[in-house]
């Protein structure tokens, strides 16, 4: 639509958000990004102790008053504190198809686009696509116009001149300089009178008019091709409806590709956050495992024992069980920031079985004892210290988990991970780690009397000697 028109719909849709009861400020600018017909708007909130709702809740009884204005449509997206993929488009995650073929790409993009409306997991799905551009199509009758004596090019520069504004001329004054550009009036833009009442000058002088050799007729276009790499490309934008994981998005968004069968030569591809998200998913077990394997062998190092590091690592998973627990039950989503909550975990709980096999271990091998007394001495003498750090650590998370103000939506999910994590991990590795040293301790043994065994025993003497 033109700059006009859409300053009125910026209008109406400012005053829409400006009746929201959580919504301080709201501003909008009719124009940019390339582009005359969109337009972007800033939404203040109110602070969060003003306001019981999320950026995501007032977002999503938004939605459905923006919708009744006709003819254009607002998209909204809570900012994000830490972006990831760096993207810009009207919702948060992207989906990309690409076709060297652009007339295919056109002819599958609107239909992706109308099965990903129907998915119950996403929301405010968009296009870049923009191939409805009105436009006025002049088709020149050349044969007439020749006998008028009017080239193609008089018609070019005289179109040009009406609606191209061409500089005509500079006014200097003293101070400074001005430059004329010649455009039809104003008040005939909106349509096509203008047209009508362009006339062309012929060869011989005499101003013929357009419609007397041309006619025009309204019709679409596109407004931009975009490009990706060397290829035309289409984007499409989504948001997530409550409660949904950009995992199950991300699967829902591949089955829709394959139910519509889309051929091989139009292929999509995640962009921005949901592409970081797919790289960190798939590298992700992989540096966790890295991480373990790591530890293990410093452990196994530190204890010159195979057996003792699984001990340590037995710790772990009830940690990471209590950190995703934690942030169900408070119905956060697993970020990236819960996810270097649990990393943390890794460093931060493996302390407590550290603190009691060190000391079991010394007393096996020094004071000869047996792994039972050994393991309870160093239960009972290893306590206080356990509790300490423990309580330490946790009270240290405890202020992010619950606590307000600016940003504590991004440092919470981290909080909650740590927390939780200690408190179940705390419950239970105080029982299930001597339980574990013991019966790894039994296999140790097991182990070494098989070897011990085999070393003793004779070797077999050759048939026939």
């Amino acid at each position: 639509m033109s700059f006009p028109a859409l300053r009125d719909k910026m209008q109406q849709f400012v005053a829409i958000v400006m009746k929201d009861p959580a919504v301080n400020n709201a501003v909008g600018f009719a124009g940019g990004q390339g582009s005359s017909n969109t337009g972007r708007m800033f939404v203040v909130l109110k602070p969060p102790s003003e306001r019981k709702a999320t950026a995501d809740d007032i977002i999503n009884r938004l939605r459905g008053k923006l919708s009744v204005v006709p003819g254009a449509t607002l998209f909204l997206t809570a900012t994000q504190d830490l972006n990831i993929g760096g993207r810009f488009a009207n919702a948060q995650f992207q989906y990309t198809i690409q076709s060297e073929d652009l007339q295919e790409l056109n002819y599958w993009a609107p239909r992706i686009l109308a099965k990903f409306r129907t998915l119950t997991d996403l929301r405010d799905a968009n296009s870049d696509q923009q191939d409805k551009g009105l436009a006025a199509e002049v088709v020149v009758d050349r044969d007439t116009a020749s006998r008028l004596g009017i080239s193609a090019a008089q018609v070019d520069a005289a179109l040009y001149a009406s609606f191209g504004q061409a500089q005509v001329s500079t006014m200097y004054l003293p101070l400074n300089q001005y430059h004329v550009v010649m455009e039809v009036d104003p008040k005939l833009l909106p349509g096509t009178d203008a047209l009508r009442n362009t006339y062309v000058k012929s060869s011989t002088g005499q101003e013929v008019p357009l419609a007397s050799f041309a006619r025009y007729q309204p019709t679409n276009t596109s407004l931009q091709v975009n490009h990706q790499g060397f290829y035309p490309a289409v984007t499409i934008s989504f948001n997530l409806g409550p409660g949904v994981p950009l995992g199950n998005a991300a699967t829902v968004v591949e089955g829709a590709m394959r139910d519509l069968g889309v051929p091989a030569s139009v292929h999509g591809s995640f962009q921005g956050t949901a592409a970081a998200f797919k790289d960190s998913a798939q590298s992700q077990p992989w540096l966790i495992l890295a991480a373990l394997v790591t530890v293990y062998i410093v452990l196994g190092m530190l204890y010159e024992s195979v057996i003792h590091p699984i001990t340590i690592l037995s710790t772990l998973p009830s940690a990471g069980v209590g950190a995703i627990l934690a942030i169900m039950l408070t119905h956060n989503d697993l970020n990236v920031i819960a996810i270097i909550g649990i990393i943390l975990l890794i460093g931060i709980v493996k302390k407590n079985a550290i603190l009691m096999i060190d000391f079991a271990v010394n007393a096996s091998r020094q004071e000869s004892k047996t792994p039972e007394d050994a393991i309870f001495q160093a239960c009972m003498l290893r306590f206080r210290p356990i509790m300490m750090t423990t309580m330490a650590a946790l009270l240290g998370g405890l202020p992010l988990a619950i606590g307000g103000g600016t940003g504590s939506e991004l440092r919470r999910p981290l909080g909650i991970a740590i927390v939780g994590g200690l408190i179940v991990s705390q419950a239970l590795t105080l029982y299930t780690t001597p339980v574990v040293y013991l019966y790894l301790d039994r296999i140790r043994l097991r182990v070494a009397n098989w070897r011990a065994f085999h070393r003793k025993s004779p070797l077999p003497t050759p048939a026939g000697d």
